[in-house]
């Protein structure tokens, strides 16, 4: 079983900030298939059967520097290989627009991120990196993921989102190395 974690904050007040592109990702990957979601633990859950593997998407239900707990009932619950598992990130430190797949990596400042590699003893895991731009200079960071996207912004992170579907369907069907050969030279 392949699993999508897509973080972000529950509440309608955090639904279309940056921080939560990553629900968004997930959300738009269930619409795709007709999906809807079921409720675990500490996250919402999708079920996706496919010909090859089943697919589990999910969204914490958490707050995002608790994403680690999520994770950890879903590893519980459904017993994924760690390499199995792919994380949804808003980044920052990328442009906006720009996707990176990542076979592991450090938390990169991401409470989130920090939360699952603590819950998991581990940062060996694959994440999908969602550039959202940096604050503007003497801006609060926390402030800057918080907030929405500017409208003029919009049709990019809508083809952001597009671009981030297809990096997981290709990542489900025919793997890391080659989502990471065609998604990571766009942006």
């Amino acid at each position: 079983m392949r699993v999508v974690v897509g973080l972000g904050n529950p509440g309608q007040r955090y639904v279309n900030t940056r921080h939560n592109l990553g629900f968004r990702v997930v959300e738009a990957f269930a619409a795709t298939y007709e999906e809807t979601w079921a409720k675990g633990d500490r996250y919402l859950f999708a079920l996706i059967n496919s010909e090859s593997d089943p697919l589990l998407l999910v969204k914490p239900s958490t707050f995002m520097n608790s994403s680690g707990e999520a994770v950890a009932d879903v590893i519980l619950r459904f017993s994924p290989s760690i390499d199995d598992l792919m994380v949804v990130v808003d980044d920052v430190h990328l442009s906006l627009g720009q996707n990176r797949i990542r076979r592991r990596g450090s938390d990169g400042g991401h409470n989130g991120l920090t939360s699952i590699q603590a819950s998991l003893e581990s940062s060996c895991f694959p994440r999908l990196r969602m550039g959202v731009g940096s604050p503007p200079e003497g801006s609060d960071l926390i402030d800057y993921v918080l907030s929405e996207f500017a409208s003029d912004a919009l049709v990019v992170v809508d083809a952001q989102i597009k671009r981030a579907v297809e990096a997981l369907e290709c990542w489900v069907g025919r793997g890391l190395e080659e989502a990471m050969n065609h998604f990571n030279c766009e942006g």
